[in-house]
């Protein structure tokens, strides 16, 4: 094995170029590994966001399938609302991968026991004696207050994004399925002089004689400002909305809508599983000509996308500065190579065998490859940390700025969770820092990557080299 010694006396000889191909090799390595990096700390945070948003999928009517029934059958299309029944809704509660759910029914309700909180024109038209049309000579329907039924509060996406909050008492939980129960907002409450504990009634807008007192068990604050037309109708004033038990808003529709609620939203443990549950949930008995599943994992796709995009990037970095690396460092081992033909002709000459040659240059590659990973493992972490988290940054600022030229509703289909009951949210946050560490599957991916480069950019250069006959190589010398 004297071409290892000989490969070290080389090295030590020729630092200059030794040095050269340190330096290049552990620029390649420290780019390699803060590619390896990145990729695993985006794929952990991601996985963590996933794990920790899920997703949801929400059961309710197919109105695009409603409208094209209408007209099918030369009927004039309408806006109706098919109540799902909660026993079928209950079927999919038992499913795998369903972490939670929530039963949700809406109804317009107007003031018994309290004063709702007027919006200035429909103040105006109380006033005046007159009263709201709408295109075509038709009244609307008179409500001053907006009852949102669920089976939790908690579930809700005003609550859970923290743009509204219980200030007193507390939140409808599933226990008060079936009671009179209500949380209402503070603003209403003071202008009232209510407190938890204290009751209020609300009469069915469609029918005044059915009525239900509530029990206020808790008090919520909002940030929300409602839309512009809430300042025509007191019932879309977000002051104005009161939660209920889905069960007492459905009263308030009337006998027609007991044990019926108009969606219900199943939430993921897990995002990845959304498409498994709906495959699961359409082998229901569940009549999905009449009702559709809308899968939703919009926040957790917006919360990671700019991470996502940093580890796609960082993957191509993996590959460019590996092919670049062994372009580069084969170039100088060839250089290297042809500098040294009279060598190799003397060393044939006396009887050496080529694949040592060959093995004397492939040592002293990986020599300085050991050494260059080992630079790499010491600065890549920080080196990762500060190109991934800038990386992240910019992607985030990007994010950013489509999110604000895509804001609004610019015409299109109303976004889930808008309307009349609903709220759209366009603002949510995404992972805007990430940890990265250098692990030891990194370290042994880095460590293959730099032996295949190490061996690549060898092997090649020496095979145009060793073909030569010794007497040939050394005739060219002389």
């Amino acid at each position: 094995m004297n071409f290892i010694k000989r490969a070290f006396w080389s090295m030590k000889a020729k630092k200059g170029k030794t040095l050269l191909q340190l330096i290049v090799f552990s620029v390649i390595c420290i780019f390699v590994l803060s590619g390896l990096t990145i990729q695993s700390a985006a794929k952990k945070s991601s996985e963590l966001a996933r794990q920790q948003l899920g997703g949801s999928v929400t059961l309710q009517v197919d109105r695009q399938k409603q409208m094209a029934q209408q007209q099918k059958d030369g009927e004039k299309r309408t806006f109706e609302s098919t109540p799902i029944s909660v026993s079928d809704a209950k079927k999919l509660t038992s499913l795998q991968h369903v972490k939670n759910y929530n039963f949700l029914t809406t109804a317009s309700a107007n003031a018994e026991s309290f004063d709702a909180i007027e919006s200035s024109d429909a103040s105006a038209d109380n006033n005046s004696g007159g009263s709201r049309f709408q295109g075509g000579g038709r009244q609307m329907m008179s409500a001053d207050i907006s009852i949102e039924g669920v089976l939790s509060t908690a579930l809700l996406d005003d609550f859970t994004d923290g743009s509204s909050k219980i200030t007193d008492g507390r939140a409808i939980t599933k226990t008060d399925a079936d009671a009179k129960v209500a949380v209402i907002n503070k603003t209403l409450a003071d202008q009232n002089k209510l407190k938890v504990g204290g009751s209020i009634t609300v009469s069915s807008a469609s029918d005044d004689s059915v009525k239900t007192k509530l029990k206020i068990v808790g008090i919520y604050k909002t940030t929300s400002s409602g839309d512009d037309q809430a300042q025509h109708f007191s019932f879309l004033n977000p002051d104005n909305k009161i939660y209920t038990p889905y069960t007492a808003a459905a009263a308030l529709k009337g006998s027609d809508n007991k044990n019926k609620i108009s969606s219900a939203v199943y939430y993921m443990d897990d995002a990845k599983y959304i498409d498994s549950f709906v495959a699961a949930a359409k082998k229901t008995s569940i009549d999905y000509k009449t009702y559709t599943l809308t899968t939703n994992d919009q926040v957790y796709q917006q919360m990671v996308g700019p991470i996502e995009n940093v580890a796609s990037f960082s993957k191509n970095v993996v590959y460019l500065v590996s092919i670049a690396g062994a372009v580069i460092l084969g170039l100088i081992v060839m250089m290297s190579i042809r500098e040294r033909k009279y060598e190799m002709g003397v060393l044939m000459a006396i009887g050496e065998k080529r694949w040592k040659l060959i093995g004397q240059f492939l040592t002293e590659i990986l020599a300085v490859a050991v050494i260059a990973i080992g630079i790499a493992s010491v600065t890549g972490s920080l080196v990762a940390n500060q190109l991934g988290n800038q990386l992240l940054s910019q992607q985030v600022s990007s994010a950013d700025d489509s999110q604000q030229q895509a804001s609004g509703w610019g015409g299109g289909e109303m976004p889930r969770g808008g309307g009349m009951f609903g709220r759209h949210s366009s603002s949510t946050d995404v992972i805007s820092t990430m940890q990265v560490n250098v692990s030891l599957n990194d370290l042994l991916i880095l460590g293959g990557i730099g032996i295949a480069i190490a061996v690549i950019a060898t092997l090649l250069p020496s095979v145009s080299v060793m073909r030569l006959h010794p007497k040939t190589i050394l005739t060219k010398q002389e």
